[in-house]
């Protein structure tokens, strides 16, 4: 796996794939010069994670024959106050399925397997850093 990013001294970054040709931005704050001109860097991590885990519940749903209409998952990170660098310490994810007759128990048992085994960006991180989920069912 490998991604190419190509920065401008005004810390704006493009970060493409080329095994997909896929890009997206990524911006500094205007805290240290930059435009905020995309993600800022943590704000893709979080991304990456509940892209990951997201990906694992739907393929888990699907596999237990769960029919839903959405998914939506909220990541939200608490950071070490005036550090450098300032790591995530806590990382909490809002399980989102919108659907009719869910079954929150099936819910709950695909984030579980998806935050505790299967995920490799969660698995990627720190393991000081504390993971927090919610699951919710929407009709």
């Amino acid at each position: 796996m490998k991604i190419t990013l190509t920065g401008t001294p005004d810390f704006h970054f493009e970060a493409k794939s080329p095994d997909n040709g896929y890009a997206f931005s990524i911006g500094a704050s205007k805290s240290i010069g930059g435009d905020e001109s995309g993600f800022r860097p943590m704000q893709v991590l979080l991304a990456s994670l509940g892209g990951c885990s997201g990906i694992d519940v739907v393929n888990i749903l699907k596999k237990s024959r769960v029919e839903f209409d959405a998914l939506e998952v909220e990541v939200e990170g608490d950071r070490t106050k005036d550090a450098v660098p300032a790591p995530f310490t806590k990382v909490r994810f809002v399980f989102r399925v919108r659907g009719k007759n869910v079954d929150k128990a099936k819910v709950e048992k695909a984030v579980s397997l998806s935050v505790e085994k299967y995920c490799s960006a969660i698995a990627s991180l720190d393991p000081k850093i504390q993971i927090e989920t919610v699951s919710e069912v929407v009709n």
